[in-house]
């Protein structure tokens, strides 16, 4: 069995490496603007203008490209223009003008190089060095460079109680919360930002790796393996827990650089070759494809069987799993069949009704569940308490879907109804914003207006709620003997990561809101900035994750105690 490859780089910058100096040289026409944005260099008073039609960007979505070899600057379109007419090589590469990111002309793409990229490091690491004014005389230069002896250290008991009390999870400083860093873009890898972001801030797997569970140096997926029978070529085999692992080491150092997960999108295009390319991929898709690959490295007990439901083999399926429950009952003779089935998030329709009480006219705001109402906003209004309503709605199953009933012993017309029977430690609800018609063979975007509550109620919608409201007040012996019963206290959650998706269906950006310390945080990429509860409100959720209302606080209180 070979090891999947990744894709492989654009043959334009591959070519242009071998016709140019390394790229590390643009790092003298970079910048940093005052949020630490990278941008190329130029005349504060200079409008940087497309050189064919001489317009500028009109809108922040447009970009502007300045050529490597010529540094003639072009809009997209006459950028390819210019690639495809020149006659040398060079001229297909060209850099953005405002984010400071390598571009493709030729192919249309965001392309990487490393080199380029160790030069927007440079230059943010530059900016944070002192200013020439305050640097020592060359005589104090020269006593800090002499050699000292080595000395162990020993701490006294001053610092040892401080190392003791020392969390990386918390931070002093409600501004910076602890872990907050921006990860760079590495070509249309938005998709997989968002999803690390709230990978790396869900409090039982931040726990788990911040707690040495996975250790990457200790991992024996890391060990050559030597005695393979049938893959003698396969020297080391890619651990994304590994890799995660390594995100989390640097997300938690306090270091507010921005970080490069290449060596994570690597991996995971050896575990997905199905999904290697530099192009935009599904922030869901991923997610699931990331857990799966992880319940492959993380095995903590073989002798766990995670067909059975318990959803605790991994780290995770013991975060991320629950289970809900399928009930089919025979509309002839009431026999009902009830089956189970783990889950590692919930995947909603976005149902917007007819919204009546959202209209112009309702001028009072509509709370329910925590939410609260945008009246007349948007007449286009879906809310996550309907979607889940829809989804634990009991619903008569089409002719061609008719069940066989054990009772009747034949096939009859039925009614299903999903429940939930255990909610995991994180609630991860997909909106599925996307449609596909196979018949019309038309894909869209949906962009009505989403409302979600920041604290979430889900006893309405497990098991025992929709038993209780189906049969009355009996007691079920099966159901009181249940080991995965939810208690009141464990249905309560609070929100702490949202994931947006803005922009078009083939061409969107993926953006993540932390909720960290009760304050929002937006992460977009590289840059993280404080934005304001309406913000969130407003935003084109996409992704939604809820954990347990008492890990949540835990992890606040832990923080305001430092």
């Amino acid at each position: 069995m070979s090891t999947p490859s990744a894709p492989p780089p654009c043959p334009h910058l591959a070519a242009h490496r071998l016709s140019s100096r390394p790229l590390r040289f643009l790092r003298r026409c970079l910048r940093l603007r005052p949020l630490g944005r990278p941008e190329i260099r130029r005349d504060p008073r200079e409008l940087p203008l497309c050189s064919p039609c001489a317009a500028a960007a009109p809108s922040p979505t447009s970009r502007l490209y300045a050529c490597l070899s010529c540094a003639a600057v072009f809009c997209p379109s006459h950028a390819a223009s210019h690639a495809s007419a020149s006659a040398g090589p060079g001229h297909q590469i060209t850099v953005d003008v405002d984010r400071a990111e390598l571009f493709c002309a030729a192919c249309g793409d965001q392309v990487y190089d490393p080199d380029f990229d160790h030069a927007v490091f440079l230059a943010q690491s530059s900016s944070l060095l002192p200013s020439p004014s305050a640097s020592p005389s060359p005589s104090a230069a020269l006593r800090k460079r002499r050699r000292v002896d080595y000395r162990a250290w020993a701490p006294d008991p001053a610092e040892f109680a401080l190392m003791s009390s020392a969390d990386p999870t918390t931070s002093a400083s409600a501004a910076a919360p602890a872990g907050l860093r921006g990860l760079n873009n590495l070509g249309n890898t938005c998709f997989m930002n968002s999803v690390l972001q709230a990978l790396l801030h869900a409090p039982p797997l931040r726990n788990y790796f911040l707690g040495d569970r996975h250790n990457r140096f200790l991992c024996p997926r890391r060990t050559p393996v030597r005695h393979r029978a049938t893959d003698a070529d396969a020297a080391r085999v890619a651990c994304l827990a590994c890799d995660l692992d390594e995100i989390y080491s640097a997300a938690f150092s306090g270091e507010r650089m921005p970080y490069s997960p290449a060596k994570f999108l690597y991996s995971w295009w050896q575990h997905a070759s199905n999904l290697a390319s530099y192009e935009q991929q599904d922030a869901h898709e991923f997610f699931i494809s990331i857990l799966d690959h992880i319940h492959e490295n993380i095995k903590d007990d073989q002798q766990k069987s995670h067909a059975q439901g318990h959803g605790d083999c991994c780290i995770a399926h013991r975060v991320f799993s629950g289970i809900l429950r399928s009930d089919v009952t025979c509309t002839s003779c009431g026999f009902t069949s009830t089956t189970f089935e783990p889950c590692m998030d919930i995947s909603l329709d976005m149902d917007a009704g007819d919204n009546s009480s959202f209209g112009v006219a309702n001028t009072k705001p509509h709370v329910r569940n925590g939410e609260r109402g945008l009246a007349g906003v948007n007449s286009k209004v879906s809310t996550l308490m309907r979607c889940l309503e829809r989804f634990t709605r009991s619903e008569r199953l089409d002719a061609e879907q008719k069940f066989f009933c054990e009772h009747c012993n034949e096939r009859q017309e039925s009614l299903k109804q999903m429940s939930i029977r255990r909610l995991p430690l994180v609630s991860c609800f997909h909106i599925k914003r996307f449609e596909h018609s196979s018949v019309k063979k038309v894909s869209r975007k949906v962009d009505h207006c989403f409302q979600f509550p920041f604290s979430l109620d889900m006893a309405p919608y497990l098991s025992s709620s929709i038993l209780r409201s189906r049969y009355g007040n009996r007691i079920f012996p099966a159901e009181a003997s249940d080991a995965d019963a939810v208690s009141e206290l464990s249905s309560e959650f609070e929100i702490f990561a949202v994931i947006t998706h803005s922009g078009k269906l083939e061409a969107g950006h993926y953006v993540t809101y932390l909720r960290l310390n009760n304050h929002w945080y937006k992460c977009d990429d590289a840059w993280v900035t404080r934005v304001e509860e309406h913000t969130v409100r407003t935003s084109q959720a996409y992704m939604l994750f809820y954990v347990q209302k008492t890990l949540y606080y835990k992890a606040c209180e832990r923080a305001a105690t430092v």
